[in-house]
């Protein structure tokens, strides 16, 4: 038997949101292996061997999954949303420079930058950067230089990871480099839990917001100058003037 390994994405929660693309690879798999709550997605089934492991384990995941397909296995390791964005398709290939090389498939998803924007409106219509503000794989002055840059070259900016209860300080101090750089009348959007059950989105100016609006669960959204709203919508606009 022939085996492969696919880094699938599984869309920002709602079932509605997971491709047919991944929806054909876990169902020919006979390993899924992921973070608990990514796995415990996945429906058990007979020939089917799930394999959840701890958030911080992605380099042994991803060298468990390789050494499965080169065995024969076919293999599906889960992300949420797309695998290629903060997620497990980087360190499929950076486990792949020193272990087996077998075939490989990055099945994209819908991120939860992307959900969260079509919830909103259009907040990224143009030109817009994403930043994960964990601490845990880069030393937060990486995090604060690229945001003080990207804040002056007017980007859109979409955070991930923007607070969690073991780093609750970090997003206040993000808060504060936003209004030095930009103002206090930019727009920052809150998307919590989006496509789930337990949705929320809340839209306040820079000047508004607290630290508190955000936890592991939302994404954060903050406009360019150019950001405005219209009704119950938030978009930017695709010209620049």
């Amino acid at each position: 038997m022939t085996g492969w390994l696919a880094v699938a994405g599984l869309g920002p929660g709602d079932e509605a949101l997971v491709t047919p693309e991944v929806t054909a690879a876990l169902a020919e798999a006979t390993h899924v292996l992921g973070y608990f709550p990514y796995v415990a997605r996945i429906a058990p089934r007979e020939g089917l061997v799930l394999l959840p492991s701890d958030n911080r384990e992605e380099l042994l995941r991803a060298r468990e999954g390789l050494r499965l397909a080169a065995e024969g296995a076919r293999v599906v390791i889960v992300s949420s949303g797309d695998p290629g964005v903060f997620a497990m398709a980087s360190a499929v290939f950076e486990a792949m420079e020193d272990g087996p090389q077998p075939e490989v498939r990055v099945l994209p998803g819908i991120t939860a930058m992307l959900a969260a924007a079509a919830r909103l409106g259009a907040p990224l219509g143009h030109d817009f950067c994403a930043i994960n503000l964990s601490d845990n794989l880069k030393p937060w002055e990486v995090i604060e230089t690229r945001l003080r840059l990207a804040v002056r070259a007017d980007f859109a900016l979409a955070f991930y990871n923007p607070r969690s209860a073991s780093r609750p300080h970090g997003f206040a101090r993000v808060l504060e480099i936003l209004r030095e750089e930009g103002g206090t009348d930019r727009l920052i959007s809150f998307a919590r839990a989006v496509s789930t059950p337990d949705e929320c989105l809340v839209t306040v100016s820079l000047g508004e917001a607290t630290p508190e609006m955000a936890d592991m669960r939302t994404m954060v959204i903050v406009g360019s100058s150019a950001t405005r709203r219209v009704g119950a919508y938030v978009y930017t606009p695709r010209s620049v003037r």
